[in-house]
């Protein structure tokens, strides 16, 4: 089953996501120079979003570090390990998750990669089965993949929900890797994007005003405002198979799903949000649920540039656009619908949804309407 959401969401002055510069990042669509947030930027304000924690727990998420040699030796500290054996198993383990097993006394591993509870696990018991057999002067002639060859069961290891979902690629046997069930789009503006800059002074408080002016400090940043289309297909199948190895997949599936269409409405990039606040909630949001395997994006809705009209503003115009290309997608390749759910925050009187004859299409009048309502059908689908 494919679950495809999709969400608008309008930002005032921010910039969530930085380009090398630390100008907002961009592109070009449709011809027109658009504001974007990377896939990659989204998931991560998902993964480690607190909503998620919440919804599914924190022992079901992973850890994206390379700091795993601290995290194990953390662990085997508190099992009593002397300080002797840590220094070294420290050493070695920076040889860990990289494909030459190369160890370095930077104390981090060469790769960043994101572990499940079970792996530091399993790298933890390894290390202290062979601590526990071998002489400090023989354990300092261990190598890394030594003590990665020890480590057999990495198929058969349980994945946490976030490996499951985005996936992970190692060049490493002691970790498996993992096709992500979930793919996310670059989040881009239905807008033009309009750059600006704020120039900014800081004011000295011991300044007196008489003999002393001017600023302590002056600077600049760069921002834009968008009402950005943001896409993600999840695959529940896939899911599933990821996560075989877990307890009760079944029941953590039923959870994920109305999770994460929760955290990615009330999650927002953490880039600059000290200095723009920029925590807004979907004006929009639409999920549909396929049996038949093909997503489909609703970029092309926006290939030109939303504007504001005499009868609608930004916010309302984008929506009908959306609506408008949802429908004609429709009407043009028919392709099979088990279900869809629109939700479009105070929009009601402005908006005309599509529907269809055989009550495929559920308008709800509330988001805690759309989310018990795709709860209820995940369960129903398993």
């Amino acid at each position: 089953m494919l679950f495809e959401i999709h969400m608008l969401k309008n930002y005032p002055a921010t910039n969530l996501n930085r380009d090398d510069t630390g100008s907002p990042k961009t592109c070009v669509f449709g011809g027109v120079q658009r504001s974007r947030i990377s896939s990659q930027c989204l998931k991560r304000s998902w993964r480690v979003s607190p909503l998620l924690k919440e919804e599914i727990s924190e022992k079901c998420l992973g850890i994206r570090t390379r700091k795993l040699p601290e995290l194990v030796c953390e662990k085997l500290r508190s099992e009593g390990i002397s300080e002797d054996y840590l220094e070294e198993a420290k050493k070695h383990l920076t040889g860990f998750a990289n494909k030459e097993s190369k160890e370095n006394d930077k104390g981090i591993t060469s790769q960043i990669i994101i572990y499940s509870k079970e792996d530091i696990e399993a790298v933890t018991n390894v290390v202290k089965e062979i601590i526990n057999s071998k002489s400090l002067s023989d354990f300092k002639k261990i190598k890394a993949k030594d003590m990665e060859a020890l480590l057999k069961d990495a198929k058969a290891r349980p994945v946490s929900v976030d490996i499951a979902l985005f996936g992970r690629m190692v060049t490493s046997d002691a970790f498996a890797d993992v096709d992500a069930s979930m793919q996310v789009a670059h989040a881009f503006s239905v807008n033009k994007a309009i750059m600006e800059s704020d120039f900014f002074t800081a004011m000295d408080d011991l300044i007196n005003g008489k003999e002393d002016t001017g600023s302590g400090m002056m600077g600049d940043t760069d921002y834009t405002s968008s009402c950005y289309y943001i896409y993600a297909s999840l695959d529940t199948d896939a899911l599933r198979k990821n996560l075989e190895n877990s307890e009760e997949p079944d029941k953590i599936v039923e959870k994920v799903v109305p999770a994460l269409v929760k955290t990615m409405a009330f999650a927002n990039p953490s880039g600059k949000q000290n200095t723009f606040a920029g925590n807004v909630l979907p004006s929009a949001v639409l999920i549909e649920c396929k049996d038949y395997p093909v997503p489909v994006s609703y970029a092309n809705a926006f290939v030109k540039p939303v504007r504001a009209t005499y009868e609608n503003d930004l916010v309302a115009e984008s929506v009908k656009r959306l609506a408008e290309h949802v429908n004609r997608i429709d009407e043009d390749f028919g392709l099979p619908l088990a279900k869809r759910y629109w939700f479009c925050a105070g929009l009601e009187n402005k908006i005309e949804l599509p529907e269809k004859k055989d009550n495929l299409v559920v308008n709800c009048k509330n988001f805690a309407d759309m989310i018990n309502a795709v709860s209820n059908f995940v369960k129903a689908k398993k």
